[in-house]
């Protein structure tokens, strides 16, 4: 059973790891995250900004979470409820992460339907979900949660395919 909720503290040391973890792939896992400042004050900062305060420039209201899967972490999902230029182009609605140790097992597509589920909750009706092209397994994720391919772009990191993805609830595979 997987299921998407606010990092706790005493989800700090896997967290931690997951980041250390996902630096190979260079992906950041723990958006904004800075040991310095410890994690509690970094639950702080993501409450803060899924309130929409304190937001970096750029950035928009959002929701950094992790994905558990029988209470392990996963994975995690940021979840954007709004679009600035930048994230239309390349970032989307949901940026979602699988720790290596757990890919392969449908987790992502999971947890994007999950994602979806909380912007259909907030009334949004379908989401732009980016990956690189050359991201077959993200690619399948998306499609799998109903996502029409809307163009490939180009991108910093490289061609970038975008999706429109309904938020509705896309059925669960059993």
């Amino acid at each position: 059973m997987l299921e998407i909720r606010p990092f706790a503290p005493t989800d700090a040391i896997d967290a931690v790891a997951a980041r250390a973890e996902l630096d190979a792939d260079d992906f950041d896992f723990l958006l904004g995250y800075s040991p310095r400042r410890g994690f509690d004050s970094y639950l702080e900062q993501l409450q803060a900004h899924e309130d929409g305060l304190g937001l970096p420039p750029g950035w928009v209201r959002s929701a950094l979470w992790g994905a558990f899967a029988d209470g392990e972490l996963v994975g995690r999902t940021c979840i954007r409820y709004e679009l600035n230029e930048s994230l239309l182009q390349v970032g989307g609605n949901i940026g979602y992460a699988v720790r290596p140790g757990h890919r392969k097992r449908g987790y992502a597509t999971e947890i994007l339907r999950l994602s979806l589920a909380q912007l259909a909750q907030r009334n949004i009706a379908s989401a732009l979900v980016t990956c690189r092209e050359d991201n077959l397994a993200s690619a399948r994720a998306i499609e799998a949660n109903a996502g029409v391919l809307e163009n490939v772009v180009a991108a910093s990191a490289g061609p970038t395919r975008r999706y429109w993805v309904p938020t509705a609830t896309v059925p669960r595979k059993r």
